[in-house]
């Protein structure tokens, strides 16, 4: 007659043999499942690190791989379902680095939209830095263009204004100041002051640039 102890050790090895069961299901892909999973392939991805975490990464398509972690904003293109025909797929990667990895589906799902982005997350960034680029370039080829002596040209490239500039070529030059206060003696001279984000103070007097006045250390 069976024994308590007998019942429990026939409990265990229907326990385990179902688990078994279960991870082999976990790891079985349908035709149609592997085919979404292809269709990801061309896409680009950014890594976005989550508390100073980023996703780990494959250098094999193997389980017991060495593994790697990639940069912080480094971005991928997902090159290959490698797999597929043994339904044990893998995405191969490729980085902007140049160095390849490989990332089983489940966990590049998991990290997806947290430690992976389908986004740029420093887009804007990029963007305003092209834009302040294009802005500078066309200062500096309206500087080029002025007839004005290699010296001065070469000073204002540098964002240094000559005494004698009028007030409209020093904009260009500089940009426009935070604040202007303007000034008028009892002389017919028109004063003003630009006071400029880095502390800098440019005199005026009747719209052409006299002098600079500069924060201690500048």
């Amino acid at each position: 007659m069976p024994t308590r102890k007998s019942y429990l050790i026939v409990f265990i090895l229907l326990a385990l043999s179902s688990f078994r069961g279960l991870a082999f299901a976990s790891n079985h892909y349908t035709a149609k499942q592997l085919d979404a999973l292809a269709a990801r392939v061309g896409s680009a991805f950014w890594i976005t690190p989550v508390n100073g975490r980023v996703p780990v990464f494959l250098i094999a398509p193997a389980p017991n791989a060495a593994t790697f972690r990639p940069g912080n904003n480094e971005s991928f293109e997902i090159t290959e379902l490698v797999g597929r025909a043994q339904k044990n797929p893998y995405f191969k990667v490729k980085f902007e680095s140049g160095k390849v990895g490989y990332i089983k589906p489940e966990a590049f799902h998991e990290e997806l939209n947290s430690t992976i982005a389908t986004v740029d997350p420093t887009a804007d960034e990029k963007r305003k830095a092209e834009e302040l680029a294009e802005e500078d370039k066309k200062r500096v080829d309206w500087i080029q263009a002025q007839p004005w002596s290699p010296i001065v040209k070469q000073a204002a490239i540098k964002r240094q204004a000559t005494p004698g500039l009028t007030d409209a070529e020093v904009k260009r030059v500089l940009g426009a100041p935070k604040r202007i206060v303007k000034r008028r003696g009892i002389t017919s001279v028109r004063e003003e002051r630009w006071f400029y984000p880095d502390g800098s103070i440019l005199s005026f007097q009747n719209g052409l640039f006299t002098g600079v006045e500069r924060p201690s250390g500048k």
